[in-house]
């Protein structure tokens, strides 16, 4: 039995995927890595089974055609036959220390039989440019112990869980339901999101585990790519909207953080169609607010009297300066694009 199934998607890697599967293969034979070749046109394919001849006790590869990052995610997860669960992109790698100290962990999870359903740890970015490397760490969450949400404390604005931090029970993501959209752009919000309600223990272990590669232009989070792909953008966000009205979700804290999540998401689009700054935006961001009002009133009262969205709907030619100033400030401190 493997302790933890890797996902590494990849679509025309050719040129860096080797830093991240060598990474990955310093876990050893607790580790499954599932190379999932989305429709590469250059020598993905080729790399990843000469990978899976060499390793074949630890690697397999699923050629598929393509159909986007969340797809090469749906196929991992179906596959899987670890425990736990997790998704490095194909230009990102991991840190092998940490990587030692978790699979320490999850072995322990296993050999006691103990509960754990999602296990929290830092990420880095590794930005081109960039002297200083910037830790992101989850914020308000117990350290060094197993917890639930009733233990969370106070969820500070701006910080929520990225794919990166999060190592899934992989029971846990397919008891959610969740498939993620094909042909779309930052489908890991709706990846760490929609399970939430189905977590019961988590842990959070203090290291630096995932290293997030950031700066290719052609890069997802670049801002230029971002602002044209905000219809993509949008899509995930009403994709959010609706999980979150339809589980209709209990728990005080995980309520709260999934508000929140969505809140921050709900920023993100709004600055995006600042960016454009075009009529057709304009209309964006009406349309945005009227699905969230129709499908969840509850949310669109509270989202009417936060800080953090009306910062980004000031009216006029001043107010769209002023919140762009607000978030290229935020972007500076919080290390993003």
């Amino acid at each position: 039995m493997k302790l933890l199934s890797v996902a590494v998607p990849c679509y025309n890697s050719e040129s860096y995927m080797n830093k991240c599967i060598d990474s990955l293969l310093k876990g050893g034979e607790k580790v499954e890595i599932i190379i999932v070749n989305d429709g590469s046109s250059d020598g993905t394919a080729a790399i990843a089974d000469d990978y899976a001849a060499r390793y074949p006790d630890i690697i397999r590869v699923i050629h598929k055609e393509n159909g986007g990052h969340g797809s090469g995610v749906n196929a991992g997860i179906r596959n899987a036959t670890g425990v736990f669960f997790k998704v490095v992109d194909s230009d990102d790698w991991v840190d092998e220390e940490s990587y030692l100290r978790i699979l320490s962990f999850l072995n322990r999870i296993v050999t006691e039989d103990l509960e754990l359903d999602l296990l929290l740890s830092n990420y880095v970015y590794e930005k081109v440019g960039a002297r200083h490397k910037k830790v992101m760490k989850p914020v308000g969450f117990p350290r060094n112990r197993f917890f639930g949400w009733e233990d969370v404390g106070h969820l500070r604005r701006g910080h929520y869980i990225l794919m990166h931090s999060a190592i899934y029970r992989t029971q846990v993501l397919r008891d959610s339901g969740m498939v993620l959209p094909e042909h779309t752009f930052y489908v890991d919000n709706i990846y760490v999101f929609q399970p939430m309600p189905y977590v019961k223990t988590m842990y959070y272990l203090d290291v630096n585990f995932y290293r997030y590669f950031i700066g290719r232009s052609d890069q997802s989070v670049n801002e230029q790519v971002m602002v044209k792909r905000q219809d993509q953008q949008l899509k995930v966000n009403r994709l959010m909207v609706d999980v979150f009205a339809k589980e209709n979700v209990q728990q005080p804290q995980c309520y709260k953080y999934m508000r929140s999540y969505l809140e921050m998401i709900t920023t993100i689009s709004s600055v995006i169609l600042l960016l454009d700054g075009s009529d057709e935006a304009k209309e964006k961001t009406k349309g945005l607010w009227s699905y969230i009002k129709e499908h969840d009133p509850r949310l669109y009262k509270f989202f009417r009297r936060s800080p953090l969205l009306n910062a980004v709907r000031l009216p006029g030619r001043g107010g769209r300066q002023i919140s762009l100033l607000g978030y290229h400030i935020a972007q500076k401190i919080f290390g993003f694009n």
